[in-house]
């Protein structure tokens, strides 16, 4: 763990980033983009279709606002430009189509259970809230609040889907720890008052880390004993 002491008995509310921290959105992207590839006799490792996923759809969530479906379109089409292949409309369409296969990392759902006795639990995701509704049912939890990039019409790092949430929960930031993989979150929560957690799943986002959270966890199930062990469902 790094960053300064947190104490997470102070908080009321978890914001959870969902793709990535709460659903393995990494080997969704490559059961897809692996076997598109291999059909034009690309190879690349793990590590790189993560990264060349990255590098192409972050640009494209910059403003003016386009949906997600758009924006995975659009990542699949720029890979084909990448790499030198013809990408035909069924192509463009698979990485959103998958999101619904997309699923929770092993320790996600009891570890939101536990939470779920002690929090109130929001999500800030950048998606499509129907792609969202083929992921919830899922998690095995209630949300108080649910955040969108369609709702806020912008997406992470912006400060603005982070503003709306706590306007909907009706919190301050001092109430709320922002839990999330994407490292490009900590700045945004932080600059509202909000704890910052990074649950460093596998460690690819580290490249692209600036800046220090309050608290560094490997996994979802690693915060569980910061919270204390009355919680329920919590084994510490």
């Amino acid at each position: 763990m790094s960053g300064s002491p947190l104490d997470l008995t102070r908080v009321t509310t978890l914001t959870f980033d969902c793709y990535g921290t709460l659903i393995d959105w990494e080997a969704g992207v490559i059961d897809v983009l692996r076997p598109l590839l291999a059909r034009y006799g690309i190879a690349q490792s793990d590590d790189e279709i993560v990264a060349t996923f990255q590098d192409i759809e972050a640009p494209l969530c910059e403003p003016p606002y386009r949906s997600y479906r758009t924006v995975l379109a659009d990542v699949v089409e720029r890979f084909g430009r990448r790499f030198g292949f013809p990408v035909g409309y069924a192509e463009r369409e698979e990485l959103a189509v998958s999101v619904a296969s997309w699923r929770p990392f092993p320790d996600t759902v009891r570890a939101l259970r536990a939470l779920e006795a002690r929090y109130r639990l929001a999500i800030i995701s950048n998606i499509d809230d129907d792609l969202f509704k083929t992921t919830v049912p899922q998690l095995g939890v209630f949300f108080d609040c649910v955040v969108t990039a369609q709702a806020a019409r912008c997406y992470k790092p912006d400060q603005a889907i982070f503003e709306l949430a706590l306007g909907r929960l009706g919190v301050k930031g001092h109430q709320v720890a922002h839990v999330a993989e994407g490292v490009t979150e900590i700045s945004p929560a932080r600059r509202l008052g909000c704890a910052t957690v990074w649950v460093r799943r596998r460690g690819r986002s580290a490249r692209l880390l600036t800046e220090v959270p309050d608290l560094e966890v490997p996994d979802l199930s690693s915060l569980l004993p910061e919270v204390g062990s009355d919680a329920e469902g919590i084994v510490v």
